[in-house]
């Protein structure tokens, strides 16, 4: 089963985050099946609007535990390298040339709601829930760092993000 589906119907590209059984949790997998989505979406000069969903209940609910427990045990290094690789998604979404439309139902929390914080526009179900729930035992949010890390490197006053 692919992470990350992607179709586009009436100049509309759809990608659709599917790991509904993990509520579409962040992995390395989906991380990089999204990068390839988005970089699709942004040069496919036939598509005018992107919508970024999730398959099932859910939007995206964060990381993967799973994948964090393997994150505390890497190096330093490989723990930069995988925050770059959650900072790039947000990047890229800001950088995709058309409107980039989160259609959330469910919960959509921790890296999820940054995902759709990313987005020029955030559609929400009834259903749907927001929230960085990491901040309650420590940690800094995934969105923040990665505004915080782009910053620090190109500065506040030329920041994209």
């Amino acid at each position: 089963m692919e992470s990350v589906l992607y179709e586009v119907d009436d100049a509309i590209a759809r990608i659709t985050l599917n790991r509904p059984e993990r509520r579409n949790a962040l992995n390395a997998e989906i991380i990089a099946a999204l990068k390839v989505a988005l970089r699709r979406a942004d040069h496919d000069q036939d598509v005018r609007a992107v919508i970024l969903t999730g398959a099932g209940s859910d939007f995206c609910s964060g990381a993967d535990l799973q994948a964090l427990q393997q994150i505390s045990t890497a190096s330093v290094s490989e723990n930069l390298e995988d925050a770059h690789s959650l900072m790039e998604i947000f990047t890229l979404i800001r950088q995709v040339r058309v409107p980039m439309v989160a259609a959330v139902r469910g919960r959509a929390l921790a890296g999820g709601c940054g995902l759709a914080t990313a987005c020029d526009l955030v559609l929400a179900a009834r259903s749907a829930r927001f929230g960085y729930p990491e901040v309650k035992i420590g940690f800094v949010p995934a969105m923040v760092t990665a505004i915080l890390r782009r910053n620090r490197r190109v500065g506040f006053g030329q920041s994209s993000l």
